[in-house]
């Protein structure tokens, strides 16, 4: 393939309870389109590869109504094992390791079935970019404090690393170089120190760091450990209370940032406070982090649907703009990313990893 040839790339990205579907000419988004799946029917089937059949038929009839011809489809990729950052084909290990549901379970997991059923009946290749499982962190970084239990990598890496390359690009440095501490922001919390593109090390957005909108964070834990053997509550209980009951949502009953900042305007001091509170804990976490990297620091970098919030980022910079600079990307932009990167292996730019 030469520098010059026009590609079309079909991206997917599996959600709890829809899959946003794309498709991008070069740079330039041709469509896209947002397939809501029935919530009550996802509910009959028992786990997440269940699903699968269902919503690849969903995914199969718009594919075929409105996409002729593409030459890669890409996927968000899911909680497979731990691997570097990078682009890579979708092969019969990855689908394996994805089926089995190996670091959890969870809607991404379906992307790459996706992406490589669609790219057999198109005739081309499958790649995935930056999946959860992305794990580059440095060997202190493991540590958790009992050798039973060690520190793991699931992040936004696909976001976090494509604003390291905003980043470097606006501060005009290179990646290979640059020193960064990129903090993502959406339904749950991401603070990585981010060294040569690198993600050396980052807070389990699922069980650490910061409260977000709907997750506990980290939780002081004797009173935890209380809570847990309080016959009160069951396992299934106690994971939904720290990853989808916790933040803002248990203090106070939306996960909205739009809602508590309403609040806050018509002075809900209660909703002032927590939602402080939520920047007063990212920025701890920014603070520590800026440790692993020795204060060398070319930027704090603020991304995900959260950087939206004014409210919030002016909070968190008051506290860490004494750290470095502080930039803001609000957003994710994934499937822009999904493609930008797949474009750059179609016209030979990087070369797609072997999973």
């Amino acid at each position: 393939m030469t520098p010059t040839e026009s590609h079309r790339i079909l991206v997917i990205n599996p959600g709890s309870t829809s899959t946003k579907m794309a498709v991008y000419e070069e740079e330039n988004l041709f469509f896209s389109h947002v397939l809501r799946h029935d919530v009550a029917a996802l509910k009959k089937f028992g786990g997440i590869w269940d699903q699968y059949e269902f919503r690849l038929h969903q995914v199969r009839e718009w594919t075929h109504a409105s996409v002729p011809k593409v030459s890669a489809v890409v996927a968000m990729g899911g909680l497979f094992r731990p691997i570097p950052g990078g682009t890579y084909h979708v092969n019969s290990r990855m689908l394996d390791d994805a089926r089995a549901n190996l670091q959890g379970e969870h809607a991404s997991n379906l992307g790459c079935a996706m992406a490589d059923a669609l790219a057999r009946e198109f005739g081309c290749e499958a790649y995935v970019v930056d999946p959860v499982s992305v794990d580059e962190l440095e060997p202190l970084a493991r540590y958790s404090g009992h050798p039973l239990i060690q520190r793991s990598s699931l992040s936004h890496a696909l976001n976090i690393h494509a604003a390291a390359r905003k980043a470097v690009d606006e501060l005009k440095i290179p990646l290979s170089s640059s020193s960064l501490l990129i903090v993502h922001m959406g339904g749950g919390i991401s603070v990585a120190p981010v060294r040569g593109g690198r993600i050396i090390d980052i807070n389990d957005a699922n069980s650490d760091g910061p409260f977000s909108p709907e997750r506990t964070g980290g939780l002081p834990l004797q009173q935890f450990i209380t809570l847990c053997f309080s016959g009160t509550y069951t396992e299934r209980d106690i994971r939904k209370l720290v990853s989808g009951n916790g933040g803002l949502l248990a203090y106070l009953g939306t996960n909205s940032a739009l809602d508590v900042e309403e609040r806050i305007r018509k002075g809900d001091d209660t909703a002032r406070e927590v939602f402080e509170a939520m920047a007063y804990q990212i920025s701890k976490e920014i603070g520590a982090m800026a440790c692993v990297l020795k204060g060398n620091v070319h930027a704090v970098v603020l991304t995900g649907g959260l950087a939206s919030s004014s409210m919030l980022t002016d909070w968190i910079a008051e506290r860490v703009r004494f750290i470095a600079r502080v930039l803001l990307y609000p957003g994710e932009d994934e499937m822009r990313t999904l493609a930008a990167e797949t474009r750059a292996v179609l016209h030979g730019m990087i070369t797609p990893l072997e999973y």
